[in-house]
């Protein structure tokens, strides 16, 4: 794995780094997503955002005229109508078609956020369909091992999204990403 690079000079002191060896599943412990946003740019999302992981032929996404260039369009997701987003476009990275490696299939991630208005009797919930680069396994993190990062070193796509991140060991930093946010950013 690559080191994470929305943030230039991803190396730092031994200090702010986290040994994965030294994480422990503990109650501030929480399982995540590991997803690659393009082929060499790894992020994390909390897995209770996570409803499914797709795997979707091209051309069963629907385009729709006059919407921001990172919404693919609509997608028939077990009878409903679910928004599929270019994830890594979203971030201000290169449109999903313009990448070098553009398989038969899409892998995306349906996204499903607690709505605000939700209750107890009445749970809502809000979905959207991320288009990413390749799914890959599970990561178990401890929320105080996340860090804000600097906001100067920041690709400013990526600011209104992103959680913190959190130090692998061999100096990778994978970006936490905030499903909240992602859901915020789609046009009302």
């Amino acid at each position: 794995m690559t080191n994470f690079s929305f943030l230039p000079n991803s190396s730092s002191s031994p200090e702010n780094r986290q040994d994965s060896a030294l994480v422990s599943v503990s109650a501030q412990s929480e399982q995540f997503l590991r997803l690659h946003l393009v082929q060499d740019m790894t992020a994390l999302l909390p897995i209770q955002q996570v409803a499914e992981v797709l795997t979707i032929p091209i051309g069963t996404i629907v385009p729709i005229p006059h919407m921001p260039s990172w919404v693919m369009g609509v997608y028939n997701w077990r009878g409903e109508v679910l928004w599929m987003i270019d994830l890594g476009h979203l971030c201000g990275l290169a449109p999903w078609y313009e990448q070098i490696t553009s398989p038969s299939v899409y892998e995306a991630i349906v996204l499903e956020v607690a709505d605000e208005q939700s209750t107890k009797t009445q749970p809502k919930s809000q979905t959207l369909g991320l288009v990413v680069d390749r799914v890959e396994d599970i990561e178990w993190c401890d929320w105080q091992a996340i860090q804000c990062p600097p906001n100067f070193t920041l690709n400013p796509k990526l600011t209104h999204i992103l959680r913190g991140y959190w130090w692998k060991s061999n100096d990778v930093m994978l970006a936490v990403l905030d499903g909240s946010a992602i859901l915020r950013a789609m046009p009302r």
